[in-house]
């Protein structure tokens, strides 16, 4: 089911329930989608204005990015709950089913895919946010420092849904590996939305 056509209210009502989607992936995303937004809002509100007329260029095709990655994110929603099926019905195999840990294994590998993908873009967003705080309208760049905070958060969540899964694979190899890749991301896009949030804040108390 694709929990983004409901209402925001019908989409928290069930996330809070105990149904097993949407969860922490497709809040994950949901978030990140919302962080970019009000980011691309920055861009929408540098349009147009003569006094930015020499970044003009560059932040439409940001826009573009941005309008690509929004929706990129939002169709994560769906895709974590997809990815997350075949995991929730192997913990439901009988632990003397010779065929369940592998079926386990594999499963849980997939349900590890749609949470990289989420942070891949929040990291796409945040690189394009930088752009939009430091070169977009003042007026609006409060809406950037905003959308930093949330695609970080959006970027963290995911990767506990990472993590929680590389915890139990047999394959060690395969799950470092991943953690690795993940932790990189969090180091370096963490410290990105760090950044562009004091920097914006800073502004404020010149």
């Amino acid at each position: 089911m694709d929990f983004t056509q409901n209402s925001c209210r019908e989409f928290v009502t069930v996330l809070a329930s105990n149904a097993p989607v949407p969860g922490g992936g497709g809040a994950a995303a949901l978030v990140g989608a919302i962080g970019t937004a009000l980011g691309n809002m920055v861009g929408s509100l540098t349009v147009g204005k003569k006094k930015y007329a020499d970044v003009e260029a560059e932040i439409i095709a940001l826009k573009a990015k941005c309008d690509d990655l929004q929706t990129q994110l939002m169709d994560q929603v769906p895709a974590d709950a997809v990815g997350f099926e075949p995991l929730a019905k192997a913990y439901g195999i009988p632990k003397d089913d010779p065929n369940r840990d592998q079926i386990l294994e594999e499963a849980t590998l997939v349900a590890c895919q749609v949470p990289v993908k989420i942070m891949e873009l929040c990291c796409e967003s945040l690189d394009a946010i930088a752009v939009f705080a430091a070169k977009g309208s003042r007026l609006a760049v409060s809406d950037a420092g905003c959308g930093a905070v949330c695609v970080k958060a959006a970027l963290q969540a995911a990767s506990l849904n990472v993590f929680i899964n590389t915890k139990t694979l047999k394959n060690r190899e395969v799950a470092e590996e991943m953690n690795a890749r993940c932790l990189g991301m969090l180091d370096k896009y963490c410290a990105l939305a760090d950044e562009i949030f004091e920097t914006v804040k800073a502004g404020f108390f010149k």
